[in-house]
């Protein structure tokens, strides 16, 4: 099997990949990318190649991804050779431009936040006159990256690219949901977690599974994702990230067709992971349990502002000792602010004993230089 990335995603499908007997190799710009040390083979290229991509794909039996930015010309032109590649390439697309993911939304008839789209930064400055709005690049956004919230007067912050412009939603919640299809067309989904954005960063902070919320939301809230990846008609594993407004309805914000940072939690705080299950889907396998084996959090051990250099893991020690507490570290040599450098689950009975190791977490881990 072939990645296109060689993150720290691809680091955990890989650890996946070995209790099932799958070679991955892996195709990343970065000679230390977090996969480098650990895979069956690790080529160094560019995924936005055409020319890197078609070579690195032509001898392997499936083809899939750990980040949407990749030549999906290439891919498609590997599709059509008799390589499996999943997500298609018509998704990967798709997810590439939020203009279109957004359209898709409308023209299904998904809830979405109410929305234009706009090209210059002229057009923003106009809608901006009569009130607030998120403005979203179209492409090349990622990680919190080319997304941010204007107010009227804000003319000299906007993007001037191609972009989406979002009606402020009154936000009780976030919300996500990841689900599965297989090359079957069976379909399952994990139960949904709630999240908390770092606002600086613009990053999950804090993950909490199952999120606090009334059961007809649960399940009004999987039974989305599940009409969503069947109207893709999608194969693999898709994160869908959700809104719960102030008045109760639920709003699709985007989607991801790969294992998400929504998702990391479920290594040890569900019977099948994300990446087990999107190993299970492209393999054309049954699907696994996705239930809670018991409530979980999830912090993302991010670099500390104002240091940039060789890691340092200070607390490391006092972070394991605490029970029912797991460390992920991505193998990332060099840190600088709000660079994901790892993750941490945590286990508890209850959602107040998880919030307190947490809090005790995020007080004692820290990442420096």
């Amino acid at each position: 099997m072939g990645v296109l990335g060689g993150g720290q995603l691809g680091r955990m499908l890989m650890q996946e990949a070995v209790n099932l007997d799958i070679k991955l190799f892996f195709l990343d710009p970065s000679a230390d990318a977090p996969c480098s040390k650990i895979a069956n083979g690790f080529t160094v290229g560019d995924f936005n190649d055409y020319r890197a991509v078609l070579d690195f794909g032509k001898d392997k039996d499936v083809i899939t991804i750990e980040i949407e930015h990749v030549n999906v010309k290439a891919l498609q032109e590997l599709r059509e050779s008799g390589i499996k590649v999943y997500p298609g390439p018509n998704i990967i697309s798709m997810v590439q431009d939020k203009g279109i993911q957004k359209m898709f939304y409308r023209e299904n008839g998904f809830p979405t936040s109410d929305f234009i789209l706009v090209s210059t930064a002229d057009e923003v400055i106009q809608e901006l006159k009569s009130k607030a709005l998120v403005q979203k690049l179209r492409k090349g956004g990622y990680d919190g990256r080319g997304v941010q919230v204007l107010k009227p007067g804000d003319d000299d912050r906007v993007f001037d690219a191609p972009s989406v412009l979002e009606d402020l939603v009154k936000i009780e919640k976030e919300l996500s949901v990841i689900v599965s299809r297989n090359s079957h067309g069976e379909i399952a989904s994990f139960p949904v977690v709630e999240m908390e954005f770092n606002p600086q960063a613009n990053l999950v902070e804090f993950l909490f599974a199952p999120a606090d919320i009334e059961p007809r939301i649960e399940k009004e809230a999987r039974l989305l994702a599940e009409e969503l990846i069947s109207t893709l008609g999608m194969t693999g594993i898709l994160a869908v990230e959700m809104f719960l407004d102030k008045s109760g309805r639920l709003l699709i914000n985007e989607m991801a067709p790969r294992p998400h940072n929504s998702g990391h939690q479920t290594i040890e705080g569900n019977f099948t992971s994300q990446y087990a299950q999107h190993l299970r889907a492209i393999l054309g396998l049954p699907p696994g349990n996705t239930e809670l084996i018991m409530p979980s959090a999830m912090i993302n051990l991010l670099g500390e502002p104002g240091y940039s250099g060789e890691v340092i893991y200070e607390g490391l020690n006092e972070t394991l000792a605490i029970p029912g507490v797991y460390v992920h570290l991505y193998g990332k040599s060099e840190t600088r602010p709000y660079r994901k450098m790892g993750h941490i689950t945590i286990l508890g009975k209850n959602r107040n004993e998880l919030k307190q190791k947490s809090k005790l977490i995020k007080q004692t881990l820290k990442v420096k230089a």
